[in-house]
């Protein structure tokens, strides 16, 4: 095999080879300035990886310091491989959520498979078992057959995956909107479980402690794949396929029991997934956070590939890897752990005082860089940020209530939108019982799965209109916070903290990267008045398919903890002669909405208001009422408003029915999207007490006969069947795929 030359130092900096990994003439001169001298192809490539958007957030850290990251029960925020939080009798629940969103529009179903075996290693290197799996998932319309292919390969990949290790999918949320066409969002969440004692951190502490290899040979996969999710995608995307690693969940399983025992031994000093940048950034971010530096012999990496240049070894993100360090004299133990799984662990440098990373191939020095320089001194940029022009035409409209000719007929046609209608022909797929810890199946609220042992569970969901953003992204970012919140409250739990996936377009253009600003002004806000500190998150730029953007969809991913299994609260009606209660104001508000999607084919105007000191109010109204035993049901109103959410009550209850009243315009009242809105049932004996709780309003009754009838004015404008409801809002997505 003819072994290509790299290009000397010389050659590096006169033919600009450093733009090709997405380095700027200004942060090459950076790195001579800090070198002292002119960087070599490898050292290039560690800058290129470890400066990218993706692993450093350059373009996106003046932005992430307005979040608020601490709170009375965070044990560990954002920095770390997960979020930590506590949630009582010495127990913890970890969580992330991570985009692997380029990958996805390459290579859907290694894509997909991959983002989540990546973010269930940044889970288990805390220390925590997982013991859940979400999503959030974002595709064009499902009209031609690339939008149908990416969307039943990423479903299969993240099914593929999620199934093998044995790891529960358990819920997750799924737009459709034309803006993801060529560029679908793919984002990952876990959630896992430990001791206080078990935390674990990713940090090389003491100098000559050994630092291991463990887990899957390194291949040539996934080289410059933080460069690669650090750039628009384009026509030439498809030549970047060798940029999307392949998973092998068996393998992760094996890994994921090893490490959870190895992190019971002393031996252990710190551990790290081997994630974006693989080998690079864990050792440079281990040595980095300890205040060190490492020194690896990189010709005793495990290779499955011959010939492999320290280059192509630092930068492959080839999966189901780790690097751990080890006390001194007690790789052994750590081997022989290994062993028993059928693991390769092997010692491959040491910890130094220097605080350099050193790399050594075939004898000789390859790579001498500062840790720091790596992680931590990337250049920071403050972007500039343009109000964009749509944004003030839009906030100029007046709130127009779409015309609706047939209020019956709208509604079936608005309960086979893709957006709204069941997705239960994805998470079919998905093994969400695995473990039998599954309390709450995916199909209400919040997903909930029983804390082993105790009588706690924790609810867990992940949220975001991107459309309300779109329109308006600082109250679309609260609204996407509360919207969360209100999932987890609907059942039972009470919201502990939030992680994010900032998924936006290019941060170069100045109004892009004001929708970012102003998302996390509303987010940030909304945080800090529900009590949800963010504890941990990614962010995804870039989103783009030839020069045009995503809607900018900052995903929340949000776990609460249910104190007691018995006030766990699903979204289905219960009996016949409950009450039925609808929390909060609705008003003329269509903008972003569904309904204005499914009339005019496009949305404007205002996004719906949100006031959170009402939200904060309401939630906790409704949490009291649920702990005191009195709500048999509740679910948010969200996407079709109140006709939706009543007919989402009405099709998981078999052989009951509604009968509701309410007054006002009829549109407004059935289709408009007004935030900080519940639907309650509550048992006839318990009106009285309910009603001293919680500010609701009587709207009717569930009934014995499967019907929905709502009356508007004393005039009745739905009378359709549970049957019919059902099968219009199941159907859907299996006949668009069909």
């Amino acid at each position: 095999m003819q072994l290509k030359l790299e290009p000397s130092p010389e050659q590096i900096k006169a033919e600009k080879v450093y733009s090709q990994m997405g380095l700027t003439d200004e942060e090459f001169s950076r790195i001579e300035k800090i070198l002292g001298r002119l960087p070599n192809y490898t050292e290039v490539g560690l800058f290129s990886v470890m400066w990218s958007e993706h692993c450093s957030y350059k373009n996106s850290k003046p932005i992430l310091k307005k979040f608020p990251v601490t709170g009375p029960h965070v044990l560990q925020g954002p920095g770390e491989g997960a979020g930590v939080v506590d949630i009582g009798d010495n127990q913890a629940v970890v969580f992330k959520i991570e985009s692997h969103n380029h990958p996805s529009a390459i290579e859907p179903y290694q894509g997909a498979a991959t983002g989540v075996g990546g973010i269930i290693r940044d889970v288990f290197s805390m220390g925590a078992r997982p013991i859940a799996i979400l999503n959030s998932l974002r595709f064009g319309e499902l009209k031609n057959a690339r939008g149908k292919y990416l969307f039943e390969e990423v479903v299969a990949g993240i099914a593929g995956y999620g199934n093998c290790i044995g790891i529960p999918t358990v819920g997750g949320e799924i737009q459709f909107d034309a803006c993801y066409e060529g560029n679908p969002l793919v984002n990952a969440m876990c959630v896992g479980i430990l001791n206080h004692e078990d935390i674990k951190k990713g940090q090389a502490h003491g100098v000559g402690n050994t630092v291991m290899y463990v887990g899957a040979k390194t291949g040539r996969d996934g080289i410059h794949g933080a460069t690669f999710a650090s750039e628009e995608l384009t026509e030439a995307s498809e030549e970047k396929r060798p940029a999307v690693q392949v998973g092998d969940p068996f393998m992760e399983k094996l890994l994921l029991e090893a490490c959870l025992e190895v992190i019971k031994s002393d031996a252990l000093v710190g551990i790290q997934d081997m994630g974006a940048a693989g080998l690079t950034s864990s050792s440079a971010e281990m040595a980095s956070k300890a205040g060190s530096g490492i020194e690896m012999n990189l010709d005793l990496v495990p290779q499955r590939e011959t010939g492999m240049t320290p280059y192509e070894m630092m930068l492959s993100e080839s999966q189901e890897r780790m690097l751990l360090v080890v006390k001194n004299g007690r790789e052994q133990e750590i081997i022989d752990i290994f062993k028993r799984y059928g693991l390769e662990a092997v010692a491959i440098g040491r910890v130094t005082d220097d605080k350099m990373l050193r790399l050594l191939h075939h004898g000789e020095v390859v790579a001498e860089v500062p840790a720091d320089a790596l992680s931590e001194d990337a250049p920071v940029y403050y972007k500039p940020s343009i109000e964009p022009a749509y944004y003030r035409t839009f906030q100029k409209m007046e709130n127009r209530i779409p015309k609706v000719e047939n209020i019956e007929e709208t509604l079936l046609q608005l309960l086979q939108q893709p957006t709204i209608a069941s997705k239960e022909w994805v998470y079919n797929q998905y093994d969400y019982m695995v473990r039998t810890n599954t309390v709450v199946a995916p199909g209400s609220d919040a997903a909930v799965v029983r804390i082993r042992g105790t009588r706690k569970a924790l609810a867990m969901t992940t949220d975001c209109n991107s459309r309300y953003i779109y329109l308006d992204p600082e109250t679309g970012g609260k609204i996407a916070v509360s919207e969360a919140a209100r999932n987890i409250v609907c059942s039972g739990g009470e919201p502990l903290a939030i992680t994010d996936c900032l998924n936006f377009g290019s941060p170069e253009n100045p109004e892009i990267f004001w929708q970012l600003e102003k998302a996390a002004d509303g987010i940030s806000e909304a945080c800090r008045v529900l009590k949800t500190p963010v504890i941990s998150g990614n962010v995804s730029l870039y989103n783009e398919t030839n020069d045009t953007a995503i809607y900018p969809t900052p995903v929340i991913g949000m776990v609460g903890l249910i104190q007691d299994l018995d006030h766990i609260t699903t979204q289905q009606f219960k009996q016949p002669g409950d009450l039925i209660y609808l929390l909060g104001e609705t008003k003329p508000e269509f903008g972003g909405s569904e309904l204005q999607k499914l009339i005019y084919r496009e949305i404007f105007g205002k996004s719906p208001l949100l006031d959170l000191d009402v939200e904060a109010l309401y939630q906790e109204q409704i949490l009291t009422a649920i702990r005191a035993g009195l709500v048999a049901s509740c679910h948010d109103v969200s996407e079709g408003g109140v006709a939706v959410a009543l007919s989402e009550c009405i099709v998981g209850a078999d052989g009951i029915g509604a009968d509701v009243e309410l007054q006002g315009e009829a549109v407004t009242q059935l289709f408009s999207e007004s935030q900080s809105r519940f639907i309650l049932s509550v048992k006839e004996e318990n009106r009285e007490q309910f009603e001293r709780f919680v500010s609701a309003k009587l709207i009717g009754r569930v009934t014995a006969e499967p019907i929905l009838q709502i009356s508007v004015n004393n005039e009745t404008v739905v009378k359709v069947e549970a049957e019919k409801i059902k099968k219009a809002w199941k159907g859907a997505i299996p006949c668009l795929l069909n």
